[in-house]
């Protein structure tokens, strides 16, 4: 009778999979053997895996550039990363060796930009896509990078007022985008997205506001749905309201030579993910060139702004089983030594499921368990997976430890959680890795952070 973890996993996925296997009852995971890591630098562990990082910006630039070549499409592809995925310098590091731009999304960003141009990361004619609402530092960061001589910061108009004010900040000629606000879908609280300008006032608008400026250059569309690119009808309507607005816009607008279709990539969140890339773009590129060639218009240039599809399959969390308590019959809670509110915060704020597997036991039996963080918030757990209606992992043992892995939470999890400052219940921020290969391909590992200390909790405190 097959009862042993491995056999559940092997049974209800195709496994072992690209970026998992076993070799004697333990987990790897791209080639890592996880258990030594837990053995070297203990537990609770952050890491990232910096390969990663390149591999999936090289995966988007082949599936674009097949699908340009099939269907003969005449624009460019740009790939950018979506900097408040991670800021981290490491991550910046990594996805820059790769021929790559930058979207950035507050007054900050830019000094972070300003910082990579030093050191000769960014060059001026890069680009650097300033989206987001802005406020007055944001709007005089951008005027200083234009004036410094950075050819392509392209600030993304959100709203009517943002153009005179980046302006009043510099006397050099500038490029624009525009983003257009997208109907948001059936099930959200409100129709429209408050970021950008409506649909049907952005030709207006750029009559009004830029096509006597001598000053001002529109070079983008920028179009960005919040549930990303899905093979549904609602992104394939938005898809085309975008396209008639640049079609519209174009046949006024000479300059305006490129479409930004956003971020929205999904990642890998189950043993169980599957998502045809090169189809999606195969669809995204056809639609826009059909629609350009009824309407008599050339194709644009595309860019896209992955943040999470870049970083967030870099990343992983591991911790230990501590305990398990069983608080009826039914219910099984294995407490981890950590916090999941405070260490994967998007399980917690918007239900989000990552990857969830034991690193180690994977030749004993299972059971049915819930997971639960070390804070006394109720809200402090993690119930379900890629098993769906509840999480398995192999028998807890107190003399023989258990322990899991949370994977692809590269993106978003530790500016969320507050990274190095102050936790839920004081929960310390966990030593954090940062792993990379060699020439030769052996594994580079380096203590990015160890954990965070009492005193420095305490320091932030006032105390």
């Amino acid at each position: 009778m097959n009862t042993k973890y491995i056999d559940l996993v092997e049974q209800t996925f195709d496994f072992p999979q690209e970026e998992f296997k076993t070799e004697n009852h333990k987990l790897f995971w791209h080639g890592i053997n996880l258990m030594e890591l837990i053995e070297e630098y203990g537990s609770p562990l952050k890491f990232t895996y910096l390969p990663k990082i390149s591999e999936n910006i090289n995966r988007a630039k082949d599936w674009f550039k097949n699908s340009f070549e099939k269907h003969d499409y005449k624009g460019k592809y740009f790939y950018s990363y979506c900097t408040k995925s991670s800021h981290f310098k490491h991550i910046l590091n990594e996805a820059l060796k790769n021929d790559i731009h930058i979207e950035t999304s507050s007054a900050f960003d830019i000094d972070i930009v300003k910082s990579l141009k030093k050191e000769g990361k960014i060059k001026d004619d890069t680009f650097v896509i300033c989206n987001g609402f802005k406020r007055d530092q944001y709007v005089k960061n951008i005027g200083e990078l234009i004036e410094s001589g950075h050819k392509n910061c392209i600030p993304i108009i959100d709203n009517y007022e943002e153009l005179p004010l980046i302006k009043k900040e510099t006397k050099k000629k500038f490029k624009v985008g525009i983003r257009i606000a997208s109907e948001e879908e059936p099930k959200f609280e409100f129709y429209t997205s408050r970021l950008g300008i409506g649909y049907k006032n952005i030709v207006s608008f750029y009559e009004r506001e830029i096509a006597d400026n001598t000053q001002v250059d529109l070079k983008m569309l920028h179009f960005f749905i919040n549930t990303g690119i899905k093979d549904n009808a609602y992104y394939w309507n938005e898809l085309m309201k975008c396209l008639n607005v640049y079609i519209n816009l174009k046949k006024v607008c000479p300059t305006l030579d490129s479409l930004n279709i956003g971020g929205g990539f999904p990642i890998k969140n189950s043993l169980a993910f599957d998502y045809d890339y090169q189809y999606m773009i195969d669809e995204i590129t056809n639609q826009i060139k059909q629609a350009c060639d009824e309407a008599g218009v050339d194709v644009p240039n595309i860019f896209t702004e992955f943040g999470s599809f870049t970083v967030g399959e870099s990343g992983a969390a591991m911790y230990k089983v501590l305990y398990q308590k069983k608080q009826n019959d039914r219910e099984r809670w294995n407490m981890i030594n950590s916090s999941f509110i405070t260490t994967l915060p998007d399980s917690w704020a918007i239900n989000k499921r990552f990857i969830m597997l034991p690193i180690n036991k994977w030749n004993t039996k299972y059971e049915r368990v819930l997971l639960g963080g070390l804070t006394c918030d109720s809200d402090d757990y993690y119930n379900s997976e890629q098993h769906v209606n509840g999480i398995y992992l192999p028998v807890y043992e107190k003399e023989k430890p258990l322990y899991i892995g949370f994977f692809n939470t590269g993106a978003y999890q530790e500016t969320i959680g507050g990274f190095g400052g102050l936790q839920h219940c004081l929960i310390p921020t966990p030593k954090h890795l940062i792993i990379d290969r060699d020439k030769e391909g052996n594994l580079d590992i380096k203590v990015f952070k160890e954990q965070q200390k009492s005193s420095e909790l305490l320091s932030i405190l006032g105390y």
